[in-house]
């Protein structure tokens, strides 16, 4: 989670929308450009923006899906400069391809506490659970389609 508020943030403190936390998925990448081909595991950063806005709208307001509310606000943070500049200017980038101004939050990075164990790797531990085969399952089959059409 990302607090904006609590020294150390868990699940019931974000059910509301008046919510200082956010859910957030940390992540490792490459530096610049398209990763090297001796690295196949490693992703660069605008593969992983890439990724983003194939799963997410990013012109959408405090919801994901059918879930509304500031706890669910679109965020991506970044630990450094070099990082934001090319988060904004891969968003930029991206804007010419929607009809509605995107609302995806850029800000730094200041504190991130992992989430309880029962919400860590949820849809591998929970693969036949509603939410995973109504929401998560089909964001994974749409990046699995967009990224295998880019090679």
């Amino acid at each position: 989670y990302l607090s904006l508020h609590d020294a150390l943030p868990i699940y019931s403190s974000r059910t509301t929308s008046a919510c200082p936390v956010a859910p957030v998925q940390t992540c490792s990448y490459e530096g610049f450009g398209v990763v090297p081909p001796a690295y196949p595991g490693r992703i660069s950063l605008e593969a992983l923006l890439d990724v983003f806005l194939t799963i997410h709208d990013p012109t959408s307001l405090n919801r994901q899906g059918g879930d509304v509310g500031t706890q669910y606000r679109s965020i991506l943070l970044y630990s450094g400069e070099e990082d934001k500049r090319r988060i904004e200017a891969y968003l930029a980038k991206a804007q010419r391809e929607y009809s509605r101004p995107i609302v995806t939050e850029v800000g730094r990075l200041e504190a991130f506490f992992p989430a309880e164990e029962y919400h860590r790797q949820y849809f591998k531990q929970h693969p036949t659970e509603s939410y995973c085969q109504v929401v998560i399952a089909p964001k994974i089959a749409k990046v699995k389609k967009h990224m295998s059409a880019k090679q």
